[in-house]
């Protein structure tokens, strides 16, 4: 597994500009929450005498919305555990309001509605960048990109100086390697 430094400078090197980082601290949050939303609408159920037994609880419910956090949040903490927590903080209560709104009868329309919009504001940021969204070239891009938002947050807070400097070097000189071999 590439290090947190190595995923976030190639995601960083194709965001350097002002511009597309702005657009990524609003389209990266409707993206995931419109994919959040889309996934707690499955939901299944757990019975269990275990359960029953020990926590008085005959059935549990889960959601898909549930699950998959989780799961990016363990990779997360894996890569770096001040961002994960970050991420646990600035995301909880994005995921809590997609429990929220999956009740409305149209939540599907919505979903897709903030997903589209999410990514119209991605291109445009990507248009001042004058590159291609990450994950065009790399899928795992997807799971780094909210990670980028909050290690761009982490950074603004003044914390991780280090890293941030190490990833913002490292990520110019990936830059230039991009723009050599496209001219």
């Amino acid at each position: 597994m590439k290090s947190v430094v190595e995923q976030l400078s190639t995601y960083k090197s194709i965001h350097l500009n002002r511009k597309n980082i702005n657009s990524h601290f609003i389209g990266v949050p409707m993206i995931i929450w419109s994919i959040a939303l889309l996934l707690a609408s499955v939901s299944f159920e757990i019975e269990s005498t275990f359960i029953n037994n020990y926590l008085g609880i005959e059935q549990v419910n889960f959601t898909l919305a549930g699950i998959v956090p989780v799961i990016v949040l363990f990779y997360y903490l894996l890569l770096s555990l001040p961002l994960a927590l970050l991420a646990f903080i600035l995301f909880g209560p994005l995921m809590w309001s997609v429990h929220e709104v999956v009740t409305a009868e149209h939540h599907i329309l919505i979903a897709i509605g903030v997903f589209v919009i999410g990514w119209v504001i991605q291109f445009i940021g990507h248009h001042y960048e004058k590159a291609k969204p990450a994950f065009l070239d790399d899928i795992n891009q997807l799971l780094i990109g909210p990670l980028f938002v909050i290690a761009e947050v982490y950074f603004l807070l003044g914390l991780g100086k280090v890293l941030d400097k190490t990833i913002t070097e490292k990520a110019i000189a990936k830059r230039r390697v991009f723009e050599q071999q496209k001219s």
